[in-house]
This record gives C-alpha cells, structure tokens and sequence, in this order.
C-alpha cells in the first residue's frame, strides 16, 4: 500500500467529499445486497398462521416473488434497528395481539379497531406487488390484505379530509431502535408517513395483513401496514396504530429527518437521483444483475393521472 502524506499530494488528486460518500454508499449498498438472501445472523422465522385470501389477478405482476426467506430477514424497519437483520433478529419482542387501530380526525363515524374485527370486516385479497426500496433493492411480494380505501369510506369522510396520516406503535420496549442513541441513529418517533385522501383512495393502495398465505410476519409490519407499490418502500408505514384523515398535508418523519432527500410525495421516478446516489437502476434481491428502474415502480398506466401537471422533479 503506498501511504502519501498531506504535502506531497495535490489538491486535484483529493477525492471530493460528496464522490467519496458516493463511492462508500455505493460499496456498501453492493455488498449489503450481494449477502442479503443468505445472511446467517437472521435465519427465517417458523412459517406462521395461515391466512385464506381471494387472489386478485388485476392487480398481479408477472415477476416471479422474492423467496419468503429474504423478504423475512432483509428488511428496513428502524424501530427494531438500522441493519437490515434487526428486525429479524428482534421481531420476538413485537406482540402483535391484542392490537387496535384507531380511525379519525376529519370524519363522521371515528372508531377504535381491533385487528381481528378489521379482518372480519372486509374480504381479503392477495395482490401481487413489486416493492422498489430508495436505496436501489426491489422485491416483488403476494401481499394479502383490503383496500385502504373501503376502510377510509366506511368512517366517511368530511369536506375537510384531504390527506391520510398512519402513526406507528411508540413503544420502546417492543421497538428497541425508538430508544435514543441505542443504534447511533434515531428518527422522530413515533414514525410517522402520509397520503394524499385520493393516494389513500386508489385501487393500489392496500391495508395489509399478511403475505405468502400467512399473517404478516413481525418484521415486516405485523400486524398491519400500508402497501403504496408506485411510492419507495418507507411511505409505506408499518405496524400502524392510527390512521387520522387531516385537512393539511401532514409532517413524515424522513421529511422531519432529511428533507433534502425525503419528499412528501416520494414517487418512484428514476430521472431523480437521490442526493447520494442514482435511481436510475435497481437489483432485485437474489439477483446479481440491475435493472432499469421504472417510472412509479411499474404502475404508471393506473396512477400517472394523480399527478397531471406537477413537476415531478419538486414534488419529489
């Protein structure tokens, strides 16, 4: 290794900061990717309750699914920590029952959920859906789960209703990545996504329960999350405790963090680099090669109207 020190090396052979955090995001992002389908530290979880649901052909993509082994121990999901094995690795000291959501805000019929009540109510489908992640890994999952949409209509909404909030569990001892400084990172907590009402309302947009025919695992958002497939994976909110339907555009918690790299709108749009790295390009966990990221994740035929005449690129 050749070892020069600071006068002998000229100001033009210095890597520019911003190209060094390019260059190790990059490094890191590849090798966390190249382990991540046989990572040892986070063995799959025992296969879980079965949950019977009505597949929902209109709203599958071809994309064989992710092996259920990598979408179960390669997950984001910063309450239980920043590695992509934590939540694996702590999912136990999640206790998904009893569970209640509550539902309001600018409403005419609020009311408090319990989990198991919210899947009696509504008819479970299985959708397939690609999940494109803003650090450049996607995966495609058979979610199981309802529209949020036939839940925001039955507590109907007022005149004032324009944006939906989803709050996630606070809850430090079940989440051990809420307690400050415990992972070197910490976010606003309780974590905190939202919606525009018709984002909320569209067809695509899922209240999920479960996936590859069982309830949803732990680390994936147990007992219940959104699924927003034409948005990065973090606007989907997991683990929700409280949907509230609010007339202003609600405060997200990476838009709190980093708003220079999180928007509100957080659309899947490969002409936007993030400020680290491109998106121009994806890998989908188990595969080696990248693939050209697509306009909303894919969904650009169902969702593109939401989104006449904005500028994509500031609404970001």
């Amino acid at each position: 290794m050749l070892i020069r020190h600071a006068p002998d090396i000229k100001s033009s052979e210095i890597t520019g900061f911003r190209l060094y955090l390019n260059r190790r995001s990059f490094l890191m992002g590849a090798a966390a990717l190249a382990l991540a389908p046989s990572r040892p530290a986070a063995a799959a979880p025992p296969t879980g309750q079965s949950l019977k649901a009505t597949r929902h052909e209109a709203f599958a993509v071809p994309d064989p699914p992710t092996k259920f082994e990598s979408v179960t121990t390669y997950n984001n999901f910063y309450e239980f920590g920043v590695n992509k094995d934590d939540p694996a690795r702590l999912a136990h000291l999640l206790k998904p029952r009893p569970w209640t959501v509550q539902v309001d805000g600018h409403v005419a019929r609020p009311k408090t959920y319990d989990i198991d009540e919210l899947i009696r109510l509504f008819p479970l489908e299985e959708r397939v859906y690609r999940l494109r992640c803003v650090e450049g890994w996607s995966m495609v999952i058979p979610w199981i789960g309802f529209p949020l949409a036939s839940l925001i209509k039955r507590v109907e909404p007022t005149g004032k209703a324009g944006f939906v909030e989803f709050t996630t569990l606070l809850d430090p001892e079940q989440f051990p990545g809420q307690r400050k400084g415990l992972f070197g990172f910490s976010l606003d907590w309780p974590y905190v996504e939202g919606l525009r009402l018709d984002e909320a309302l569209h067809p695509l947009t899922l209240l999920t329960v479960g996936m590859y025919g069982q309830v949803l695992p732990n680390q994936d958002g147990a007992p219940v999350r959104a699924v927003v497939p034409w948005k990065y994976g973090f606007k989907s909110a997991k683990s929700i405790v409280r949907i509230r339907v609010v007339s202003e555009q609600p405060k997200t918690a990476w838009e709190k963090a980093a708003p220079h790299e999180y928007g509100f709108y957080s659309n899947v749009n490969p002409t936007v680099d993030h400020p680290r790295w491109s998106q121009a390009t994806e890998r989908r966990i188990g595969e080696f090669r990248r693939r050209k990221t697509l306009m909303f994740n894919g969904y650009a035929d169902q969702v593109a109207s939401l989104y006449a005449g904005m500028d994509l690129r500031k609404y970001f």
